[in-house]
């Protein structure tokens, strides 16, 4: 039952690990993706759609291919992180905060 729960964990360290550091519109190339039978070249690079619940990157590749990322085992470097969203966090605290306001 312990290695179940460390299991659990360890998946549950690995979901959210991915989705802090690699936030949808994180811009990625990849470098190698040893376990895949049909693997995309290196050098590829695409964009972080999202991050299931595995922790796979969710990917939309440049050359119109959407195979996922594994963090750990494919070898990847990030080339941009969106900044948008604490932009978008404070554009929408001051959105709502100006609705009622007349002008």
């Amino acid at each position: 039952m312990t290695s179940d729960f460390n299991q659990t964990d360890r998946w549950a360290y690995r979901r959210e690990y991915a989705r802090r550091n690699y936030p949808p519109g994180t811009r990625i190339r990849l470098l190698n993706m040893p376990n895949d039978p049909n693997p995309l070249p290196a050098g590829s690079c695409g964009t972080v759609r999202a991050v299931d619940d595995a922790g796979q990157l969710l990917m939309q590749w440049d050359n119109g291919r959407s195979l996922s990322l594994l963090p750990g085992v494919d070898s990847f470097e990030v080339l941009e992180r969106p900044r948008h969203r604490e932009a978008s966090a404070r554009i929408a605290h001051t959105k709502a905060n100006t609705k009622g306001e007349t002008r």
